[in-house]
């Protein structure tokens, strides 16, 4: 594995100095500069891309050689996606979809919808973009949402600094692979000879790139200068890591006087809905709310295309359970599915991922609960149901020190690529960490109020407000105040040390103690506005702050890992064909209608089988170009299309049609309404290819 994240760390650095030089050979040119000083230039820049050209021939881990290169040609020709604003130079980390992309996301997405929202009965959601500053201040991202950030010296390029770290350390370790087979280049004039490194360094090298979260702060700009980490391009030294926050930051209204941020995650509006969301479900718990929408996130170095971006689709499910009850009422659905696990221990003790059944992991406590093991498998089944290759699929536990704040206990769904093995579902328990903050912050009570079946009688320390008095003393603050108090509280109960805490501050001040209300500002507190004592208290109703587990889904990395796993190269009589081979259930295009030719008896035809695919909610398209039919074939094998309807002459006769799989490149032939139930079926994955082979003969023809 190390070695597919030293080499895309090494074709990433080519491909930023490949744009470089290009913008160097653009310059030159709009300044009508000469041309024997412009060809030196030009020369380089191919040298540049012909060395990217290679460095993306990498292992997918499966054996084979995969080419990124070619894969990420065939996407921008047939325009899955493309960088935004293109013909101004564009902006890292910004990228529109295309037609077959938007087709690609909207049928994952659907997917989504059906695998969750709709089997699991959850409460959509549409929240906006815009957040003010106050609710991220609460859920902890003005605070805890940043990346350490290092500039060259010299040049004041930046650069991530953990990627940084783990961009110069692979190549470290590549070049000792090279020195030590004997495959080392020869040195560039006024560069050294490369030397081989120390067992014990490479083991240390290895190491830090197995544990590099656990570094931040001082440590990590402590192992920067130890390690002697350069800016790779220029080998300049970098500057002590600061931290970026990576919201992006704007005002909302036209006085500048509110502060707000473009949301990080979509979790936020859930949370801040949850009473009308409870109530919509007339109380009952356990339940989930869901959405999708855009995220955004300023990347200090966005790269790698679609996987590490500023703007983002994400998919998010917030499933509220009871604290002291977190059982899930379908777990022994999934109880027996067997999914690769990548627990913290085993990654402590640097052994691999176990292939064990969800309910074993939950029984020995590897996985923290039902509800977090049952979304777990959950997850599992959907990333490998719209085609994400199970064997280089593992679910990966956060250790301790990566552990999101709100987190206590995490597990990412990982998927292997040309570029190593990617986060792209995140499982969290956040516990109560997020309806507890803002029920602190702003007094109202984000709870669930549950009926006892049996009165609960305790003796507790409780605070009452005096309301004849507490609000006229603070009148318009009083809000505020309140919200002080309420902050005394854990989980709805009194914190009986806080409340004996603010007595005796009160006793000692003479009746008076001084206390900052949520909004920021100082009040002054009487023993008048307040009583605390101890009572016996009889409770009939149990009031508590849900845990909330969180599924959350990058969809654009989802759908990058798809591309790759789809991708394959078919050999041809003249060249290799390129082929997605997307499930039905996810192909933009799930059927393709051909024409053998421009024949116009060919026409009512063509309108039944589209009119027929349209009934059916199936998209198609009618390619009737003037290309060979096996280019057309071909053509559209690159977008991914499963099927191809083909009218010919003998249809005119017969009424029949041919049906082609597109990875078999078989045939079958027969009526057109039989072909249309067949491809439905196939869409509607009630039937499979292997199966219509058997029921249905072989049609041989020879394509052109």
């Amino acid at each position: 594995m190390a070695t597919q994240e030293t080499s895309a760390q090494k074709l990433e650095a080519v491909k930023n100095a490949m744009i470089k030089q290009g913008d160097v050979v653009k310059a030159l040119k709009a300044a009508k500069t000469a041309k024997e000083q412009v060809q030196p230039e030009v020369d380089k820049l191919l040298a540049l891309k012909e060395q990217f050209k290679q460095l993306s021939l990498l292992d997918d881990g499966a054996g084979s050689k995969f080419d990124r290169a070619s894969l990420e040609s065939l996407l921008l020709k047939r325009f899955f996606y493309a960088p935004s604003f293109e013909i101004y130079g564009g902006i890292a980390g910004l990228y529109d979809y295309g037609p077959p992309g938007c087709a690609l996301q909207n049928n994952i997405l659907s997917l989504w919808r059906q695998h969750f929202i709709l089997e699991e009965d959850m409460l959509e959601v549409e929240c906006t973009n815009l957040t003010p500053e106050a609710v991220l201040k609460t859920s902890g991202h003005v605070e805890r949402f940043a990346d350490y950030m290092v500039k060259d010296t010299v040049t004041g390029d930046i650069f991530r600094a953990d990627h940084l770290v783990k961009q110069v350390l692979g190549q470290r370790i590549e070049d000792d692979k090279k020195v030590q087979s004997g495959n080392a280049p020869k040195p560039a004039k006024g560069q050294a000879k490369l030397e081989p490194l120390a067992a014990e360094t490479r083991s240390e090298y290895e190491l830090i790139l197995e544990t590099l979260d656990n570094y931040v702060g001082d440590e990590l700009r402590k192992l920067i200068r130890r390690l002697d980490i350069r800016a790779p391009s220029t080998n300049n030294e970098v500057t002590d890591p600061v931290l970026f926050n990576l919201m992006f930051e704007t005002q909302i209204g036209p006085t500048g006087q509110f502060k707000g941020y473009l949301r990080p995650e979509t979790a936020q509006g859930h949370f801040l809905n949850f009473k009308r969301l409870y109530d919509y479900n007339t109380g009952q718990v356990p339940f989930a709310s869901a959405s999708v929408g855009k995220s955004f996130r300023n990347e200090i170095s966005p790269r790698q295309g679609l996987l590490r971006v500023r703007e983002f689709t994400m998919a998010e499910i917030e499933h509220y359970v009871d604290p002291n009850g977190k059982k899930h009422s379908r777990f022994n659905e999934v109880r027996d599915l067997v999914v690769p696990l990548y627990s913290a221990d085993a990654q402590q003790a640097a052994a691999g991922p176990t292939r064990m059944s969800i309910g074993d992991a939950v029984e020995k406590g590897i996985i923290n609960n039902e509800t977090l093991g049952y979304f777990v498998a959950r997850i599992y089944l959907f990333l490998t149901r719209i085609g994400i290759d199970p064997a280089r699929l593992r679910l990966r536990q956060h250790m301790s020190n990566e552990m999101a704040h709100y987190a206590c206990d995490c597990w990412d769904a990982e998927i292997e690529s040309s570029y190593g093995w990617i986060e792209c579902v995140g499982c969290a328990d956040r516990s109560a960490f997020d309806l507890t903050a803002h029920t602190k912050k702003t007094g109202e009570k984000l709870v669930v109020r549950e009926a006892l079946p049996e009165p609960l009688i305790e003796d507790k320390w409780t605070l009452e407000v005096n309301k004849k008095t507490f609000g006229p003393a603070f009148k318009k603050d009083a809000k505020a105040v309140q919200g002080f108090l309420d902050s005394m509280k854990i989980d709805e109960a009194w914190d009986e040390v806080k409340l004996q805490e603010l007595k005796e501050q009160l006793a000692a001040g003479s009746g008076k103690t001084s206390i900052t209300g949520t909004d920021g500002k100082t009040y002054e507190l009487t023993d008048n506005l307040v009583t605390i004592e101890k009572k016996t208290i009889k409770s009939f109703i149990r009031e508590y702050i849900p845990s909330v587990i969180e599924p959350s889904f990058g969809i654009g990395r989802i759908l990058y890992q798809l591309l790759e796993h789809a991708y394959y190269r078919r050999e041809g009589d003249d060249e290799a064909r390129h082929v997605l081979r997307f499930p039905a259930c996810v192909a933009p295009i799930k059927t393709l209608v051909v024409p053998i030719s421009h024949s116009g008896d060919f026409n009512p035809f063509i309108k039944q089988i589209v009119t027929g695919l349209r009934r059916s909610n199936i998209a198609n398209k009618v390619d009737d170009s003037g290309s060979s039919i096996g280019k057309r074939y071909a053509r559209n094998d690159e977008l991914g299309t499963p099927f191809a309807v083909t009218v010919d002459f003998q249809t005119v006769q017969d009424r029949t049609v041919t049906l082609r799989e597109r990875d078999s490149t078989k045939q079958i032939r027969e009526k057109i309404p039989v072909i249309l139930d067949i491809v439905k079926d196939l869409v509607e994955e009630k039937t499979t290819w292997k199966e219509v082979e058997a029921r249905f003969p072989a049609f041989v023809s020879q394509e052109v």
